[in-house]
Order: C-alpha cells, then structure tokens, then sequence
C-alpha cells in the first residue's frame, strides 16, 4: 500500500514554538494561538509548494491551495480531509495521495485509470476501480472535485488537450452515473502540461498518461468549520 503525503514545514513547526514562547502571546488562548500559527503555515506553505506548481499553476496542486482557509477553521477541515485521505487510500491502495493544505490531490495513473490510446472511453478495469472511490465521495459530500486529464507528449498538443478534456469528462460522467452529485464536479483538460515524469521513455509516457483529482472543501463545510471554532 502507498503511503499518504502528507505536506509538512518543519520551518513553520519551529516557528510555531518561538512564536508561542512570546510574552505577547502567552495571555492568548489555544484558538487564538491556533489561528495565528495557522495562517502563517498557510502562507508558508502555500508559498513553497506554489513555487512547484509549475508554470501554469492550473493543475490539481494549484486548486487545492487555491481553496485554503487557514486559521483554526482551516484545521478542522484539515482533520476531515485526513480522515477521508485515509479512506481512500484503503479503497483504492494503487493511488497517490496527497495532502495538501486542507485538501487533496488524487492521482490515477494507468494502473488506476486507463484509458485505450487514443480513446476517452474508460476500460472495465477503470471503472471497477472508480467503483471503490463512490462509497468514500458520497461519505464527503461537502467537496468540491475538480477532475484533471493529462496525456503524454506524443501527438500534436491540440489533439492532446482535446482528448484529455474528454477523459476528464469520462470519469465524471462515469461517477455521476454511479449517483454522485455532478454539480460536484469540474473537468479541466491539461493536455501535455505538467508531466510527472520523462516523456523520453515508454514508462515516463505512461505515468504522464492519468487523471487528478483536487479534492476541497465547499462553502458548507467552511462555514460549519467556522461555526465550530467560533469564528
């Protein structure tokens, strides 16, 4: 079974220590505290991993961070979104899972999802694995799913964005026929952008080939995080 990434600053944890160390804090409270350290390890880390993104920044990386809240709040949905990591990597062991902020980036890869080349229609094998994604997005219903298709370099760049755009669309329609909620969802094609691997060689092309998912919390889930932290 892969492990999860987890994102983590060590910068920001020592940070946080010298910074609850101050005479002007120690009068604070934990959630205020909390708050204070949250919004800088945000801002740190959003500014770290966006240096990474790449140029476009538009892939799932970039939503996740796009969608961070912060603060004590933020940590709420942090801890759902563990929880509902957990739960798909015990779904689907095969997938790369990230968390990010206060979000998650899921990728597929062939070995997940494939797709014939050439075509946008999704094999047995993709949808047997999809299948074990359903009962785990339909526990998460107050996420937004932002759905990525990527392919290799080969192949004008036209016809690349063309056909990833459909793949995307591919898994969403799949999942919405399994009952989940479409509104839900975005599609995005990448085409070629943002390679994971080499696209020199046959298994750098095939890693290239995938779906990403940018899993977020919607404006329900913020403001039952805020109401709990009373914000």
């Amino acid at each position: 079974m892969k492990k999860i990434t987890i994102y983590l600053l060590i910068g920001v944890l020592s940070f946080g220590s010298l910074f609850t160390s101050c005479e002007s804090v120690k009068n604070t409270n934990k959630t205020q505290r909390g708050a204070a350290i949250g919004a800088v390890a945000g801002g740190v880390l959003g500014a770290v991993l966006g240096n990474n993104i790449g140029k476009g920044g538009n892939g799932a990386i970039g939503a996740v961070l796009g969608g961070v809240i912060g603060g004590v709040a933020g940590g709420v949905i942090g801890n759902k979104m563990d929880k509902q990591a957990r739960e798909i990597q015990t779904a689907l062991p095969g997938a790369q899972v990230e968390r990010i902020g206060e979000g998650i980036r899921l990728v597929l890869g062939e070995n997940a999802v494939r797709f014939d080349t050439n075509k946008s229609t999704l094999t047995a094998a993709a949808k047997a694995n999809l299948d074990k994604l359903v009962p785990v997005f339909q526990s998460y219903a107050d996420t937004d799913i932002v759905i990525y298709g990527y392919t290799d370099s080969t192949g004008k760049p036209e016809y690349n964005l063309t056909l990833s755009n459909q793949r995307a669309i591919s898994v969403e329609k799949y999942l919405e026929s399994k009952g989940l909620n479409m509104s839900r969802f975005k599609m995005v094609g990448m085409g070629i952008a943002d390679p994971i691997a080499t696209n020199d060689t046959p298994e750098g092309r095939s890693q290239n080939r995938r779906v990403e998912f940018a899993i977020t919390a919607n404006e329900k889930m913020v403001e039952e995080a805020k109401k709990q932290v009373g914000n």
